[in-house]
């Protein structure tokens, strides 16, 4: 069985540096990762598929819920072609109804027009009533994958739910456990479902800006760093034997 597959997210290129040197297989590529990420900069695209890892871009260009206007899905399919144009491996993609299930007809345009590149189901997935049935569509059109907290806010708290995701879904479709991914975390959800990845972010609070930003409004509060300390500590916790 070949070694569960580490997938950072990252928002900026120190991330990015962070996050390959510390041993991750792949990235999720971000803007502002303190909203839960959007659809990264042409550049830090440019950057990642440059880079010696997979890449998958984040296609989600305001914070908020994932019920979208025929406005924004015009513009997350410009993203999704700048997406195929930097030669970034796959995208992350999403879209729900107002009672949280999939919205089936966005999601199949989004997936059409990613065309050969990879799809991961974001965590549109934890709103859902059904995971059985969002299972079946994610399948259906093409994803390779779910990313998940098993509808809960974090991985430990939706840990039973991601055991009968893993189940529902048969290996047809990998599931990656995210949102509150730490070595100990790992530990706890092998013994219940098989890991084939996982998804997390390995970061720390961001070093204080200079005052002058701060005091100009430049600067979120709440901004955050990739560290390779973590990302090595997460690849370590997956490279131990169960």
């Amino acid at each position: 069985m070949s070694r569960p597959l580490l997938e950072i997210c990252i928002d900026d290129a120190a991330g990015l540096d962070a996050a390959i040197a510390g041993g991750a297989d792949r990235v999720e590529v971000c803007a502002v990762l303190e909203l839960g990420g959007l659809t990264p900069t042409p550049g830090l695209l440019a950057l990642a598929a440059a880079a010696p890892v997979a890449a998958r871009a984040m296609i989600r260009h305001r914070p908020g819920d994932f019920v979208f206007s025929p406005a924004e899905e015009a513009a997350m399919l410009a993203d999704i072609a700048a997406c195929g144009a930097a030669g970034i491996e796959g995208v992350v993609l999403g879209a729900s109804r107002a009672d949280g299930r999939l919205d089936t007809r966005l999601l199949a345009r989004l997936a059409a027009a990613a065309g050969p590149m990879r799809r991961t189901l974001h965590r549109a997935f934890d709103l859902v009533p059904d995971f059985a049935e969002a299972i079946e569509i994610a399948v259906e059109l093409g994803f390779d994958t779910i990313l998940t907290a098993g509808g809960a806010r974090d991985c430990l708290a939706g840990a039973d739910n991601l055991a009968r995701i893993a189940e529902l879904a048969a290996g047809r479709i990998a599931i990656m456990p995210g949102a509150g991914v730490t070595p100990a975390a790992i530990a706890r959800l092998r013994r219940t479902l098989p890991l084939a990845a996982v998804h997390g972010s390995a970061s720390e609070p961001a070093a204080p800006a200079t005052p002058p930003a701060q005091q100009l409004g430049f600067v979120s509060p709440a901004r955050r760093r990739t560290s390779r300390p973590k990302v090595a500590a997460l690849r370590a916790a997956l490279d131990t034997p169960a």
